[in-house]
């Protein structure tokens, strides 16, 4: 437990090389001095001219500061519990925060319930063996397969345990503070439960997704393809449950077999047939369904269009709009009844899914001319063998062409341990869709199961970075 002395000297870690863009405008100690104290920060408020927004100024306080492990890592995810279990596994002390109020990330807060490109690290083989010890995946396949979401909840935690991980639950990433050489990150900030709290280790992981972590520290990053940094669009997903699912086998895309010739687009077009009976035009135009277990389905309809995962106000009403359709495009068809009727919502999700986000600048950027040529590296950690997969831009494109390939003909590709590194800090890794790529690159290893893989390799690669401390 941290002392007094520590509580102090944590309270506000040197953010020497991290810019803060109200350090300048902030009172001088002279002038504090002057003023009664202001435990609100009532006087510490302005408004910016030419503006009605407001500056707030946070008075100074104190913060709890522990510093008792090797690695942190930021984002529980698919990513994020593969590189702390690796970590941990590699000897190495780790602590892993969480936003949400479970492991998993997007497969489970988000719901995914379908996995691509999976069967290529330790990590996803041991995940795919948990699940069939639970009877918790459907499919053959050990690449792309279909999944049960709260079995999966569990088979995190469990794997997190097991390796020793400390693990705290909604406790997102607030602040990051630079050391006094600018080159290193020192503390982090959370904000949960606890109040806020102070961080340090040898070495971060940013599993964060959206590249939270990274952007906080001042690391330089991509985002999108448009000016404004708009990209591939978010989907909210839904677990529906329905009388009898074999009444609705031709809908179904893995139902009897996942991605048979043909089988996907068969399904996904029959069941547009059916939202448009119904009277419905939903905004994803290859609307999905999946078995998840006997008659519970996985059902995926929507798609929002130019949101930033920057901008929480617009994720906030992208989530509530995207929750509205889900709900009446499901009671549309509950009133067509035959095979939909006693069709009933279980659960949405309680988190969008972003398929775009911060690209971090990494110590290498992985290309479109690595796809197209099939790059191999010294430093390769693992292959991207899933295609490019680019969901429309916008509502009137997605009627045309839903899902595009970019132009690009594809070949399986490694991804550097070197696109994992933060080239603006010597002490950060990234896993997940938030590594150093291109957007059209982005488009084909932003799946899950590369994501596991990266993990993996980013868990390994900081515990021995921690344990040498050699950052060149």
């Amino acid at each position: 437990m941290a002392n007094r002395r520590q509580f102090i000297q944590g309270a506000f870690a040197s953010a020497a090389g991290f810019t803060c863009s109200l350090s300048a405008s902030q009172p001088s100690e002279s002038e504090n001095a002057k003023k009664e104290p202001d435990p609100a920060g009532l006087e510490q408020s302005k408004t910016l001219p030419g503006s009605n927004v407001s500056q707030f100024f946070e008075p100074a306080r104190p913060i709890p500061l522990t510093e008792d492990c090797d690695v942190i890592v930021c984002g529980g995810g698919p990513a994020g519990i593969s590189a702390a279990c690796a970590a941990a596994r590699a000897g190495a002390k780790v602590r892993l925060f969480e936003l949400q109020g479970a492991l998993g990330g997007i497969w489970t807060s988000g719901m995914l319930a379908y996995i691509f490109d999976f069967d290529k690290c330790d990590t996803g083989w041991e995940i795919i063996r948990r699940l069939d010890a639970l009877h918790a995946r459907r499919c053959k396949s050990t690449r792309n397969f279909v999944y049960e979401p709260e079995y999966m909840k569990f088979v995190c935690e469990e794997m997190c345990a097991e390796a020793g991980v400390q693990v705290l639950l909604q406790a997102p990433v607030a602040a990051v503070y630079r050391d006094a050489s600018g080159k290193k990150i020192e503390t982090i900030l959370t904000e949960s439960k606890s109040g806020r709290q102070a961080w340090r280790a040898p070495v971060f992981i940013d599993a964060t997704g959206d590249g939270d972590l990274a952007a906080l520290a001042g690391c330089g990053f991509e985002m999108g393809i448009s000016p404004e940094g708009f990209g591939q669009p978010a989907t909210l997903n839904a677990l529906i449950v329905v009388r009898d699912s074999t009444a609705l086998s031709r809908f179904i895309s893995n139902d009897p077999a996942m991605w048979v010739p043909g089988g996907h687009s068969d399904s996904f077009r029959a069941f547009l047939s059916e939202i448009q009976r119904a009277g419905k035009t939903p905004s994803y135009f290859n609307p999905t369904l999946f078995k998840v277990h006997e008659n519970l389905l996985l059902m995926m309809i929507n798609h929002e269009y130019q949101l930033r995962v920057d901008d929480a106000q617009a994720i906030s009403n992208a989530t509530i709009r995207a929750r509205r359709e889900i709900l009446e495009i499901a009671s549309a068809l509950e009133r067509l009844g035959g095979p939909w009727a006693g069709l009933r919502v279980a659960a949405s999700a309680e988190q969008i899914g972003h398929r775009c986000g911060r690209r971090i600048h990494g110590r290498y950027t992985v290309t479109r001319e690595d796809v197209e040529k099939g790059s191999v590296f010294e430093d390769g950690i693992t292959t991207s063998r899933f295609g490019i997969d680019i969901h429309a831009m916008d509502f009137e494109t997605n009627q045309k062409e839903t899902i595009s390939r970019g132009g690009v003909k594809f070949k399986p590709f490694q991804i550097p341990l070197r696109s994992l590194r933060a080239r603006d800090v010597e002490n950060l890794f990234m896993a997940g869709r938030c590594i150093s790529g291109d957007f059209i690159a982005h488009a084909s290893y932003r799946v899950t199961g590369s994501a596991v893989a990266m993990g993996e390799a980013a868990g390994k690669a900081a515990a021995e970075l921690a344990k040498s401390r050699c950052f060149d």
